[in-house]
């Protein structure tokens, strides 16, 4: 398990991470509705997290949610790298009701984020393009390359839900272990 201490004049984050855990997850960051996105991450990745975040909330939620993107971000890289005994790709299509998202993931050291998905505003007081900053702090900090996207839908509770478990899936995928793999690169390093 990987753990990691943040302390920012925005905010103050510990965190401690299994990749190849239970999903099980103690989440407090004080934003309701994205602890519920961190707790479908952790269950459908199967990771074991536990992340306390204290942030400059009365601002707004967006130092909170990239902070805790970066946390987990660098978290991942020092549980995969360096690259080996992996699969190293990874992807997803998931389902929730009318929306679909698909991710497909590199563990590959070099990091990218293409990022379409269709959603605006607000859920509840959760502001719809927080999303994207959390993942692209994640797959920075990470060293993954990811492209998440949306293939229908119109709810945004519904099609940010498939996106965090879409990541999740294909990250599990891409992390799973086979030593028969060694080093997944032509490279010889990642």
């Amino acid at each position: 398990m990987e753990s990691l201490t943040r302390i920012t004049k925005e905010t103050n984050i510990t965190a401690k991470l299994d990749i190849y855990g239970k999903g099980e997850a103690n989440i407090q960051t004080n934003i309701g509705f994205f602890d519920h996105m961190l707790h479908s991450l952790c269950k459908h990745a199967r990771w074991n997290l536990e992340l306390d975040c204290k942030g400059d909330l009365h601002i707004d939620f967006h130092h909170s949610v990239e902070d805790c993107g970066i946390v987990i971000g660098q978290l991942l890289k020092q549980s995969l790298f360096p690259i080996q005994n992996i699969e190293r790709f990874g992807n997803a299509a998931v389902v929730m009701d009318e929306s679909c998202v698909e991710c497909d993931l590199d563990i590959s050291n070099r990091p990218f984020l293409v990022f379409e998905l269709n959603i605006q505003g607000k859920v509840g007081n959760f502001d719809c393009e927080l999303i994207e900053e959390f993942f692209r702090a994640l797959v920075f900090n990470a060293g993954i390359s990811t492209h998440i996207i949306q293939k229908r839908g119109k709810n945004n509770h519904h099609s940010i839900e498939a996106a965090f478990k879409a990541f999740a899936v294909a990250i599990r995928r891409a992390s799973f272990k086979d030593e028969s793999i060694e080093i997944p690169s032509t490279k010889g390093v990642l």
